[in-house]
C-alpha cells in the first residue's frame, strides 16, 4: 500500500510538473520544441538597418555571442535591384518611408528545427533567406510577391514559416528547410503580424494598410485601405474568417480608434486577443467568442510626442507586445511615447514606465519571467522583471534593432 501511495503521489507530482512546463511553453514568445542536439538556446535580435542579426545569451547577463551577416549576397541584391527601373523605384520608396531613409534588411527571424541556420526576412530585397550560422553562407532564398517582405512566425513544430508580403497582400508558408512555398492565402491590404494558434492548425494575420503615407489625418483614414485580420487553415490555406475592428470599435463608441491592429498576443486559453491599433498609446481587448471588444484601455502618454502623426513611425504610437508565461501581466512597447511598462492583465493598469529610445518589439524570456524590448534608437535590448515591473539590464546590439526571438545556435558558437 505504501509503495502504491508513493506511486500515485510520484505520478500527481509529474503530471503537475509536465503541465507547468506546458504552460511555459506554450505562451513562450517562440519555439514549443526541444532543444536540438549539439545547440544552445539564444535570442535572435534583428539589426534592421545593418543587416545583421545580434546572438545573445537568455540568462542572467544576457551576453552577446556573435553576430551574423545576413545580407552577404548584398553586392548581388542591390545589382539586380539598380538593373530593374520597377524594383528600383519601389526600393527606394521603401527606404525613404518605411525605411526613415535607411535600407530594411533584417526584420523578422527564426532559427531552422535542427539549430544550425536562421531564416530572415529582408523587406528592402522582398525575400526570405536562410543562412548557415556557422558558415555564413546562404542555404536557399524565396522572393515574395510584390516588393516588401515582413513579419514572419514560425509553426509549434518549427516546420513551416508565414511570412508577410507587404505589397503583395498575401501570406506566403514556407517549408523552413527548403524555403519551398508549401501555400498562400489572400488578407487585407499590408499584411503585418502573424500567429499560428490553435496548435499550430490555424494562422493569425493583421494587415495595417498603407502605413508609409503621410495622410494620417483622421478625415484622410479612407486612404489607408482595407485593414482586417484574417484567420487561415495552416494546411489548407484557406480562409475561415476576417475580423474589421472597425464596427467593433465603432459599437463601443470608438470611431476615433484605427482599426490597423499591430502587435498581437493571445490569451492563454486563446479566447480573446490583445492588440495594439495605428495611431493609440493603449490596448483594445477582443473576445474572438463573442466577436467584439470588451475592454480598451490607453496607457499614459508623452508630452514630448509631435503633434504631427505624419512623424510617427509607420502610424505606430505603441509597437511591441508580449504576455507573462502565466498570462497574468502584459509588457507594452511605448514606441513613440519612448517607455516600456508592464500591465496587469486583469486591470489593464500600467506599472512603472521604464524609460526606453523608441521600443519597437517586446517578447518573453524562455522562462516567461521577463520581457524584453528592442530599443531600436538606443542600439540595445532591455530586459524588464514581469513581477516587479523594474528593468534588470540592457544589452547593445545592432543598428536599429526590431524583432527579437528565441531560438538556438550550434553548441560553442561564438563570433566574440
Amino acid at each position: 500500500m505504501k509503495n502504491k501511495n508513493l506511486f500515485l503521489k510520484w505520478t500527481i507530482n509529474l503530471f503537475l510538473a509536465s503541465s507547468a512546463c506546458a504552460a511555459i511553453t506554450t505562451h513562450a514568445a517562440s519555439s514549443t520544441l526541444p532543444a536540438p542536439p549539439n545547440s544552445q538556446q539564444v535570442f535572435f535580435v534583428g539589426n534592421n538597418w545593418d543587416g545583421t542579426v545580434t546572438v545573445i545569451r537568455p540568462s542572467q547577463d544576457y551576453a552577446k555571442i556573435g553576430v551574423i551577416n545576413m545580407v552577404p549576397d548584398r553586392s548581388e541584391r542591390l545589382k539586380e535591384i539598380y538593373l530593374n527601373p520597377v524594383k528600383l523605384i519601389a526600393y527606394s520608396y521603401i527606404r525613404n518611408t518605411a525605411g526613415e531613409g535607411n535600407d530594411q534588411l533584417v526584420d523578422d527571424m527564426y532559427s531552422t528545427p535542427d539549430g544550425k541556420s536562421v531564416v530572415a526576412s529582408r523587406p528592402s530585397f522582398a525575400d526570405v533567406v536562410s543562412i548557415n550560422i556557422a558558415t555564413g553562407k546562404i542555404n536557399w532564398r524565396t522572393p515574395v510577391e510584390g516588393f516588401r517582405a515582413d513579419h514572419m512566425a514560425v509553426s509549434p513544430d518549427g516546420q513551416r514559416l508565414a511570412v508577410s508580403a507587404s505589397s503583395g497582400n498575401v501570406v506566403h508558408v514556407l517549408d523552413i528547410n527548403s524555403g519551398k512555398e508549401l501555400g498562400r492565402f489572400a488578407t487585407g491590404d499590408k499584411p503585418h503580424e502573424n500567429i499560428f494558434f490553435n496548435g499550430g492548425s490555424k494562422i493569425l494575420n493583421s494587415a495595417i494598410g498603407n502605413v508609409e503615407t503621410a495622410m494620417d489625418a483622421a478625415w484622410q483614414d479612407f486612404t489607408k485601405g482595407k485593414r482586417y485580420i484574417t484567420i487561415a487553415d495552416a494546411n489548407t490555406f484557406k480562409v475561415l474568417k476576417t475580423i474589421d475592428f472597425r464596427p467593433a470599435l465603432d459599437a463601443v463608441g470608438r470611431k476615433d480608434l484605427s482599426n490597423a491592429v499591430r502587435p498581437i498576443v493571445f490569451s492563454p486559453d486563446e479566447s480573446k486577443i490583445y492588440a495594439q491599433v495605428s495611431f493609440f498609446n493603449g490596448l483594445v481587448e477582443y473576445d474572438l467568442n463573442q466577436d467584439k471588444i470588451t475592454r480598451i484601455a490607453q496607457l499614459p502618454g508623452s508630452s514630448t510626442i509631435p503633434s504631427d502623426r505624419t512623424k510617427w513611425v509607420n502610424d505606430s504610437r505603441h509597437h511591441g507586445l508580449s504576455i507573462s508565461a502565466d498570462g497574468a501581466k502584459l509588457c507594452v512597447a511605448g514606441t513613440m511615447d519612448d517607455y516600456a511598462t508592464i500591465v496587469d492583465r486583469a486591470t489593464l493598469k500600467a506599472g512603472k514606465l521604464i524609460a526606453a529610445g523608441k521600443p519597437y518589439w517586446a517578447t518573453q524570456s524562455p522562462d516567461g519571467k521577463s520581457c524584453v524590448i528592442s530599443e531600436s534608437a538606443n542600439d540595445v535590448v532591455t530586459v524588464i522583471d514581469f513581477a516587479s515591473g523594474e528593468k534588470l539590464l540592457s544589452v547593445p546590439v545592432g543598428n536599429h534593432p526590431q524583432r527579437v526571438r528565441i531560438g538556438y545556435a550550434p553548441a560553442g558558437w561564438s563570433t566574440r
